[in-house]
C-alpha cells in the first residue's frame, strides 16, 4: 500500500506521471504504415536508409543496425575479438547488458568505479583494472552525459584495448563538438521506448573501422555472406551464400527502421526539450541543501536520457525507499538506475562481492530517477519539482 508523503495532505498532482514515455506522432505512424503496405517487412530498403541516416546524424563512417541494444553490445564485443580468457572493463552503474555482453563471449567482466560527481566510469579506476587479459572497455554514457572519451581512448591505445562506447543513453549528445558515435572504436545505441529516439526496440553499432564493420554485418545475420570477396568456395549460382562465422539472428525489421528514421527527424526537437527540462530541474534542486545535482564535464553537450535526483541522507530523516514512496503518493512515479550489476545473484555466484566499487555502491543507495521525456509539459515539470520540495520541506532534519 502506498503511504502518503504528508499525513492528511493532498497530492501535488491528480494524475500519475511516469519517469519516461515515448513520443509518437502522425509522421511516425505513417512511416510504419507505409512499410506495412510495401513489399518488404524485413531485410528491405529501410535498413540501409536507417544506417545511412545514423551515419549522417553522428558522423560515423559505418552503421550496422540490429534487433536491440543488447545485441549491439554482443556483436561489438565479437567484432572486437573478445573471447574466452579475456577481461572486459565496465561500470556497475548500468543495465546488466553492459557486462553480460562479455559473458556471452566467454570473457570476464571487471568493474571499475565511477566518478562520484558525474556518475560516469572513472578513467583512473579503469587504469587500475587493466591486466594482461584486458581486451576491451565498455564505457557507458550514463544518463546521456559523455564519458571522458579522450582519457579512456588514450588508455585503450596505450594498453592495446578496444573502446566500445555503450551509448544506449547518448543519442543527441556531443563530445567536444563531435556527435557521440563518431569517436570511439565502436559505439552502441539502443532504441527502447524510454530512450530519446525509439523504434519500439532496436539497436545499432557505429564505427569508423571497416574491418569492424564487416565483422558486425556477419555477426548480425548468422555469419552468412553473399559477398563474393568473402566466399571460400566457388559459387553455385546467383542464389549462393556461405556461413563463414558463427553469427546470430539479430536483424531489425523495416517497420522498426522506418519508425527510427522518422524519430531521428525530430532529434533536435527532442534534445532541445530535454535540455530545457534538465535546466529547470537543476535550477530548482541546486537550491535544496539535501539534494546533490549531478555534475557535467565541460566537454559534454548532453542530451539527457535520465534525470537523477541524489539525496544527501545525512540531511533527511527518511531513507531513499521512503522518499521514493512519498513521491509515488504525490503521483510522481519514479525509478532507480541502476542496481550495481555485481549485486545480482547470478554475479554473486560467480564470486563477485560487494565492496568492489565504493563510489558506485554509495550512489545506488541515494538515487532516484525523476520523470524526463519530451512530451512533459511545463506544468508537469513544475509539479515534479513541487513534489520534491514538499517532501524535502517535511522531512528535512
Amino acid at each position: 500500500m502506498e503511504k502518503p508523503a504528508i499525513e492528511g495532505g493532498e497530492p501535488v498532482r491528480k494524475s500519475k506521471i511516469n519517469y519516461g514515455h515515448q513520443y509518437i506522432d502522425e509522421a511516425d505512424i505513417q512511416a510504419v504504415v507505409d512499410v506495412l503496405r510495401s513489399d518488404y517487412l524485413t531485410c528491405g530498403p529501410k535498413i540501409t536508409e536507417l544506417e545511412q541516416k545514423l551515419c549522417d546524424v553522428t558522423g560515423a563512417k559505418y552503421a550496422v543496425v540490429c534487433s536491440n541494444g543488447t545485441a549491439a553490445l554482443h556483436i561489438a564485443c565479437l567484432a572486437a575479438g573478445v573471447s574466452a580468457g579475456d577481461e572486459v572493463i565496465t561500470t556497475p552503474i548500468t543495465f546488466a547488458a553492459s557486462a553480460n555482453c562479455a559473458l556471452y563471449c566467454g570473457a570476464r567482466p571487471v568493474f571499475a568505479d565511477i566518478n562520484p560527481e558525474t556518475y560516469n566510469i572513472d578513467p583512473d579506476s579503469v587504469a587500475k583494472c587493466v591486466t594482461e587479459k584486458s581486451k576491451a572497455v565498455v564505457a557507458v554514457d550514463f544518463t546521456g552525459q559523455s564519458v571522458e572519451l579522450d582519457s579512456i581512448m588514450q588508455l585503450c591505445r596505450d594498453k592495446n584495448m578496444v573502446l566500445i562506447e555503450d551509448g544506449a543513453h547518448v543519442i543527441g549528445t556531443k563530445y567536444k563538438g563531435r556527435p557521440n558515435g563518431s569517436i570511439a572504436d565502436m559505439t552502441t545505441l539502443s532504441f527502447h521506448p524510454v530512450k530519446t529516439v525509439t523504434g519500439g526496440e532496436g539497436g545499432a553499432v557505429l564505427t569508423n573501422n571497416e574491418e569492424y564493420y564487416q565483422r558486425l554485418i556477419l555477426y548480425r545475420a548468422h555469419g552468412i555472406t553473399r559477398d563474393e570477396s568473402f566466399l571460400e568456395n566457388p559459387s553455385d549460382g546467383p542464389w549462393y551464400y556461405e556461413q563463414i562465422a558463427l553469427g546470430y539472428n539479430y536483424r531489425m525489421t523495416d517497420m522498426q527502421a522506418a519508425l527510427i528514421i522518422s524519430q531521428l527527424d525530430k532529434l533536435d526537437m527532442f534534445s532541445k526539450r530535454r535540455k530545457e527540462i534538465v535546466a529547470r530541474y537543476n535550477e530548482a534542486f541546486s537550491k535544496l541543501p539535501c539534494i546533490f545535482v549531478q555534475k557535467e564535464i565541460a566537454e559534454s553537450d548532453t542530451t539527457r536520457h535520465l534525470y537523477i535526483l541524489r539525496l544527501k541522507p545525512e540531511k533527511l530523516c527518511i531513507d531513499r525507499k521512503e522518499f521514493f514512496e512519498a513521491l509515488a503518493a504525490e503521483n510522481v512515479c519514479c525509478n532507480v538506475h541502476y542496481i550495481p550489476t555485481y549485486y545480482f545473484p547470478y554475479y554473486e555466484k560467480m564470486g563477485y562481492k560487494k565492496g568492489i566499487c565504493p563510489n558506485a555502491e554509495k550512489l545506488y543507495e541515494e538515487i532516484i530517477s525523476l520523470p524526463l521525456y519530451f512530451a512533459m509539459t511545463d506544468e508537469d515539470v513544475e509539479s515534479v519539482i513541487a513534489a520534491v520540495r514538499k517532501i524535502v520541506t517535511y522531512y528535512s532534519k
